[in-house]
């Protein structure tokens, strides 16, 4: 019997997570409240509060999550052994595939609304994206040493500009619900960073994040 209770638990949070998760990604993080997921799930909202016992405590729950799926994605890419070129094209798909859900990165709507974040979210949000800076330098230093990627500059200060890139093209592409606009600018992108001689046609299929 606690075994099933355990286990109903986290369903449920699960499931709040869930809803929760693609509100950020649509409305914003402070664009809903508990009432919102409360009526989605058919919940009263002192459920939530158990799972969660106030909003920044769902919001650092949201990012981890949503941080884990990411660089688990991004190590399968690492373990598919593809060249640097090919990593770098996985890397765009796993935001065009949030983009073709009608969805925004999570951590992207989140660093929209930073100012207005509990601290603990604030680091979150940062760390992620730290992340994601370590391993596109990662990817990238790999590439100049091998000669199949070039660029000027840090490796850490192109990995910075693919982000800021990409996190734009996200966004300028949702009001036209176009994903194939964020895949021309990805492309448009990724193409400054490779030799022709060593250029992945389109961008890589990859794990999907979230």
């Amino acid at each position: 019997m606690t075994a099933r209770r355990a286990y109903d638990s986290a369903g449920t949070a699960a499931r709040i997570l869930d809803v929760a998760e693609q509100l950020v990604q649509v409305r914003g993080f402070n664009g809903f409240s508990y009432a919102d997921i409360a009526s989605e799930l058919k919940i009263t909202k002192a459920a939530l509060h158990y799972h969660f016992a106030v909003k920044a405590d769902l919001g650092e729950a949201l990012i981890n999550r949503y941080a884990t799926r990411f660089i688990s994605a991004l190590a399968e890419v690492d373990g598919s052994a593809v060249p640097p070129p090919a990593k770098l094209a996985a890397y765009a798909d796993l935001y065009a595939q949030v983009l073709r859900r009608r969805r925004m990165c999570l951590c992207g709507m989140l660093a929209a609304e930073y100012q207005t974040l509990p601290r603990g979210m604030q680091d979150a949000v940062v760390s992620f994206f730290d992340e994601n800076e370590s391993w596109l330098a990662g990817v990238l230093r790999d590439g100049r040493e091998g000669g199949s990627l070039r660029f000027a500059g840090a490796d850490r200060d192109a990995a910075r500009m693919i982000i800021n890139c990409l996190e734009g093209a996200m966004l300028m592409a949702r009001p036209y619900g176009d994903v194939s606009r964020f895949r021309a600018a990805a492309a448009s992108l990724l193409a400054g960073f490779t030799p022709v001689t060593a250029q992945v046609p389109g961008l890589a299929a990859a794990a999907q994040p979230a």
